[in-house]
């Protein structure tokens, strides 16, 4: 152990010279982390998208039309930012992405309802958007539902029913809706909690394999073997340990920007989930170290381990349900860490679940270290032999 220790220090002193001396590997660490942590903070710090412009033709122009039309533009999400003369006009706002939607009234509106006959507010609602228009879609279509209401029990009262028994005639089955996790709908405790891992990922496994590769593409690999006499798990355990201090760190800051900048919830344990985003970094550290020693091509590791770090975030069921893919897809979404992690913090943070729900996506994350040990004969191969030396 001793000698183990010595051997570390030894690759360690030498670590620590090559990122200081080369500008891409400092910037890899001290630099790109925070500047993403830093945009990311700036992008979710409202969280809840608001005033999302929208266009409104109104044919009828009377009392009770200005009223739907306000009763809509008071809503958290939609500001009637246009007021069009006819549909041509509202199409071409959209088509250039000046709205989100264009609310229609028809001519009679006001008459219509006066006389007790069915009368319709129509929304066309762009499609390019999921998340806006499904927002736009809750509060347009809230607004007219409460309009609508307002003015049946105004009608049912003049009938010489009370305003309780005109509600009940009204909605005789009442739905409750109750939002557990995001009640406000907040984006930044949706997406920040996902983008900033994601960088920290990307981050971690391009540092790890630019700090190997480097070793390859400068023919030092021997060196960096000898340093450690020749004893490879103080080979790599030197070369690693760096990039996992630096990397833990700017996950602590992470955390801090997340749970304390952002505000998103912490209902769980704080000490687990910083454990686990220990288990998250050493995960992609082994994922880098596979890369780089089984493909022996600094550029062929990196563009691979680029494209595999973006998956990630397809695969996490963020966007698409992982209960919703197919068998297959759900089998590839476990090659990915960042799904583990996402469920970790999803469960510890946001649902606030007892400690035991995490141990089986921390014990796969644990697992992915194992590809460490498994790269070592490959590495020592690769460390030894002058043809894997001086490729780009």
């Amino acid at each position: 152990m001793r000698l183990f220790l010595r051997n570390t220090a030894a690759v360690l002193r030498r670590e620590f010279s090559r990122i200081f001396s080369q500008r891409i590997y400092a910037v890899l660490l001290f630099v790109l982390p925070p500047v993403a942590f830093a945009f990311f903070a700036v992008l979710f710090q409202d969280g809840v998208a608001r005033n999302i412009p929208i266009a409104v033709l109104d044919y009828d122009r009377t009392t009770l039309s200005r009223k739907v039309i306000d009763m809509i533009n008071d809503t958290p999400t939609a500001m009637v930012s246009f007021e069009v003369q006819d549909a041509a006009e509202g199409e071409l706002l959209m088509r250039q992405g000046k709205v989100s939607a264009v609310i229609a009234i028809p001519d009679n509106f006001e008459k219509n309802i006066l006389s007790n006959r069915q009368t319709s507010v129509d929304a066309f609602i762009s499609g390019s958007n999921i998340s806006v228009n499904g927002l736009l879609a809750k509060d347009i279509q809230t607004a007219v539902t409460t309009f609508t209401a307002g003015i049946q029990i105004q009608l049912l009262t003049k009938q010489g029913l009370t305003e309780l028994q005109a509600m009940a005639q009204l909605m005789p089955v009442r739905f409750e809706k109750h939002v557990l996790f995001n009640p406000y709908t907040n984006y930044g405790y949706y997406l920040s909690p996902s983008f900033m891992p994601m960088m920290l990922l990307i981050f971690t496994l391009m540092a790890t394999v630019f700090a190997i590769g480097s070793e390859l593409r400068y023919s030092t690999a021997s060196e960096w073997l000898k340093t450690a006499h020749g004893s490879l798990s103080a080979t790599i355990a030197g070369k690693l340990l760096p990039i996992t201090a630096v990397m833990f760190v700017w996950s602590l800051v992470m955390l801090a920007v997340i749970f304390k900048l952002i505000g998103t919830p912490m209902n769980g344990s704080a000490s687990l989930l910083i454990l686990c985003t220990l288990l998250f970094i050493t995960a992609y550290q082994a994922i880098g170290v596979f890369f780089i020693v089984v493909l022996a091509n600094m550029r062929l590791a990196l563009s691979l381990g680029g494209g595999y770090a973006v998956l990630a975030f397809t695969f996490s069921g963020l966007t698409f349900p992982i209960m919703a893919m197919s068998p297959f897809m759900q089998a590839l979404s476990r090659l990915f860490p960042f799904t583990y992690y996402t469920d970790i913090i999803i469960d510890i943070a946001l649902r606030g679940a007892p400690a035991h729900y995490a141990l089986a996506d921390a014990s796969s994350l644990a697992l992915f270290a194992l590809l460490i040990p498994l790269s070592l004969p490959r590495l020592r191969k690769i460390c030894s032999d002058s043809k894997f030396w001086g490729k780009l």
